[in-house]
């Protein structure tokens, strides 16, 4: 078996255009002998030498067989916009937009094909979405959208199975080409299938593409007779007829197949195959039919609102068909990229007028209305999961329903008729719901927010059922203090009150450290938190938290009113210094005669001990107190005037040193003017002495 391979003038002339006149010569005269080795570049040829200077001005370099074949660089990079009719998505639910299935199916696809999408959505609900990304990524991307995004029809081709072969082309190549081209899914059918029909599934513009091509595929490989011809496209619908009925009956008279592309694809060449005398007769019919319309149809212009052109094309295209069908008129609608508003009518003048009143008929038989209500009701009228709308749109399944976040109306999109219906519906919803609910918002701290929803939600779902009211506090992330309250008016003022009065007592809320040895916290807790649960009993408004045992920390936090913590924590003190020491503290109660006197009792030895440790903690105390009045001293008066700062103040007392040894004793304060009571560092020390304040250290 042999196979020959055909080169056609086009390959020729490509082929030669890449080489240098000589070696076009050589191709010309063939190779032969001795002149096939001359006519061979030499090695200067085919790599030649750098200029060692620059080229003078006006002087151009010249050409060579590298050179001559380089082409610029073209971005990779394309971007490209495709458009989901609102009838046409899978995923209808407008609440869950750029959420749900449909995120999870965009992420999915941006996974699988490399290319980055960007959803947004038109005022009549339709999808749109660009894809951008390398030229195969955002062909692939493409048909992963309209597959899994868009709702699939199908169809059938019938061509002869011969053909199929080259529908399919080599290697697969050829079908690839056409699903990423079309955004379709084509079937052909197996050899060994008799079958000879490709069934097609897609959307309906890609199932008009793909019908489309493969029809020219199998009209370019038919033996028989294929003709051209070049016809305007606003005739097309003359030829096709409503329905494709005058285009079926032609194919039927004549025995010829004929291809008119589809209105969404923007060519003018009708193909015709067939028996020479079949596309001959066809060929006549259809010039006929065209010469007619061209001589005899006249054209009006109308002013249509963009808004209103889908209800004139009418689902699928559905409405242009009927007024074609009935009073023979094409409707021309300008495409939804353009803001043409301009609709042109054109046909045989007597019929122009019934054409015009249906356009206008059909662009009104739907209207767009709007109701007042507050937006923050919105959400009253929608109902849990949707089911207040659900009853509504239910019984009017027409009339399209919009919410906008922010905007105090609601807007509808519908047959008149059921626009009104619906409109009347909403309006006594709102009606009953301004007059049994109300709202407010109160200004908290945000950092008061999580204390207000408590535990699990605990504080803020117990306000919710008592009082019959939602309460909207804002995330975190919102960095905002209004807390919105919405119910019963009634409901409305009490959690009001409640929620504003535990933000009061927050506000007075204290949070103190107590260091207590983590060896004691097991025995303050007490076995099954016997011990804490009695505190927690006797000072219910304060909050005792241990640290975590493994965390080593000996820091237990008391939050509360701030009285409260003061008497937690000194019980807290006298509950550690009972189990240190092993004695028995009693504080003064409030209006004692003695209020700084504390009474200890216990053996001798863990009495001065316990004395000993609550000084200590008096003398922190008393320091801090002294450290924050002496910032005090330092920070000017509010108020305060020249001449209070300038009173004479009287001779400076010096450093005063309680309970020093030279205070109480006979013993000689030391001078600080003295290098041996107040050495310098590295000075040598002579006839040093003990010190009042104890052994030197060095």
């Amino acid at each position: 078996m042999s196979s020959v391979a055909v080169l056609t003038q086009e390959s020729f002339n490509e082929h030669r255009s890449g080489l240098l006149p000589e070696q076009v010569k050589a191709a010309v005269a063939g190779p032969s002998g001795a002149e096939d080795e001359d006519s061979l570049p030499t090695y200067k040829d085919a790599f030649p030498p750098l200029p060692e200077k620059p080229l003078p001005e006006g002087v151009q370099e010249t050409g060579n067989a590298w050179t001559s074949k380089i082409k610029p660089l073209k971005s990779s990079a394309i971007t490209q916009v495709f458009h989901v009719p609102l009838e046409e998505r899978k995923y209808k639910d407008i609440n869950q937009f750029g959420e749900g299935d449909q995120a999870k199916v965009c992420l999915d696809i941006m996974h699988k094909t490399g290319a980055h999408l960007e959803l947004s959505m038109a005022k009549d609900q339709g999808l749109s979405i660009m894809v951008s990304g390398k030229h195969d990524a955002v062909m692939k991307a493409r048909k992963e959208i309209v597959s899994r995004l868009q709702t699939q029809a199908s169809a059938t081709v019938a061509i002869p199975k011969e053909h199929h072969r080259f529908v399919i082309g080599k290697s697969g190549e050829k079908l690839q080409e056409l699903e990423l081209k079309t955004a379709t899914k084509i079937q052909i059918p197996r050899p060994e299938d008799p079958s000879n029909l490709i069934k097609i599934s897609g959307t309906k513009e890609g199932l008009e593409k793909a019908k489309h091509e493969i029809l020219l595929i199998s009209a370019e490989q038919d033996k028989r007779a294929v003709e051209r011809m070049n016809i305007e496209k606003v005739y097309h619908p003359f030829i096709t007829g409503a329905y494709s009925k005058l285009v079926g009956e032609l194919m039927q008279e004549t025995g010829a197949r004929i291809n008119v592309p589809p209105p969404s694809v923007n060519k003018t060449e009708i193909v015709i195959t067939g028996e020479k005398e079949q596309v001959a007769l066809a060929m006549v019919k259809i010039k006929k039919i065209y010469e007619e319309k061209k001589k005899n149809a006249t054209t009006i212009a109308v002013e249509v609102k963009k808004s209103q052109h889908k209800y004139v094309i009418g689902p699928k295209g559905n409405t242009l068909q009927e007024i074609l069908d009935r009073t023979g008129v094409s409707v021309e609608i300008p495409p939804l990229d353009s803001s043409s508003e301009t609709v042109i009518l054109r046909g045989e003048p007597d019929r122009l007028g019934q054409a015009l009143t249906e356009v206008y008929a059909k662009a009104n038989s739907y209207t767009v209305s709007s109701v007042s209500a507050p937006s923050w009701l919105h959400r009253f009228i929608i109902g849990k999961k949707g089911q207040n709308l659900a009853k509504i749109t239910q019984q009017m399944p027409k009339v399209h329903i919009e919410f906008t976040e922010g905007e105090d109306k609601i807007t509808l999109e519908g047959p008149t008729k059921d626009v009104q219906i619906v409109q009347g519906q909403i309006e006594a919803v709102v009606t009953d719901l301004v007059s049994r609910m109300d709202y407010t918002e109160i200004s908290v701290d945000p950092k008061f927010h999580r204390h207000l929803i408590g535990k699990g939600g605990a504080n803020i779902n117990r306000i919710k059922e008592h009082h019959k009211v939602s309460v909207r506090i804002p995330p975190d992330n919102e960095k905002s203090n209004l807390i919105r309250i919405e119910g019963d008016p009634q409901g409305v003022q009490e959690a009001k009150k409640e929620l504003l009065e535990l933000a009061s007592r927050m506000e007075n809320e204290r949070t103190k450290d107590m260091i207590i040895e983590q060896r004691f916290h097991r025995a303050i807790i007490g076995q099954k938190g016997e011990k804490v649960k009695e505190i927690r009993d006797k000072f219910p408004e304060v909050i005792i938290n241990f640290p975590d045992p493994m965390q080593k920390s000996d820091i237990v936090q008391l939050r509360g009113p701030r009285t409260e913590v003061e008497k937690c924590t000194k019980f807290m003190q006298k509950v550690v210094a009972e189990m240190v020491f092993q004695v028995d503290v009693r504080f003064p109660q409030s209006g004692a005669a003695k209020p700084n006197l504390v009474t200890v009792t216990g053996r001798p030895e863990q009495v001065d001990e316990a004395i000993d440790h609550l000084l200590n903690l008096e003398e922190e105390y008393l320091s801090d107190v002294v450290e924050n009045e002496a910032k005090m001293a330092y920070m000017k008066p509010s108020g305060s005037t020249a001449s209070s700062m300038e009173e004479p103040r009287g001779p400076s007392k010096g450093f005063v040193v309680r309970e020093a040894p030279w205070a109480t004793g006979n013993e000689k304060a030391p001078d600080m003017s003295s290098s041996e009571e107040f050495p310098s560092f590295g000075a040598p020390v002579t006839n040093a002495r003990s010190s009042p304040w104890g052994p030197k250290r060095f």
